[in-house]
């Protein structure tokens, strides 16, 4: 499972270069990304089950995510993806946890 965390709408939901990635075993029907030392601010995240282990969500020739994936607030929009305003939550001072539902790509 690979999880983005953005601090910035930069390469959201799946670029990682302005991204801190990690990569993190799949356990039954979960997984557990902790980032830690978060900033106080917006953020959003967004999650990608790796199925064929090539560390990246694949997709389709339309850019549509070929594997299960999700992003915070659970925005699902149906014909583009999603938006770093709405997925946008507030870390306050200390820390946070946000949980992301992962569905089926289709």
């Amino acid at each position: 499972m690979g999880c983005w965390l953005f601090s910035s709408p930069a390469g959201f939901p799946l670029e990682s270069a302005d991204a801190r990635v990690q990569w993190q075993p799949v356990s039954a029907v979960t997984a557990v990304c902790r980032f830690p030392d978060v900033a106080p601010g917006g953020h959003a995240v967004s999650v990608g089950h790796d199925l064929n282990g090539n560390k990246r969500v694949d997709v389709d020739l339309l850019g549509r995510p070929n594997e299960p994936w999700g992003v915070s607030n659970n925005v699902r929009p149906t014909l583009r993806a999603p938006r770093f305003e709405e997925a946008l939550f507030k870390v306050p001072e200390g820390s946070a946890d946000v949980i992301v539902e992962i569905k089926a790509a289709r």
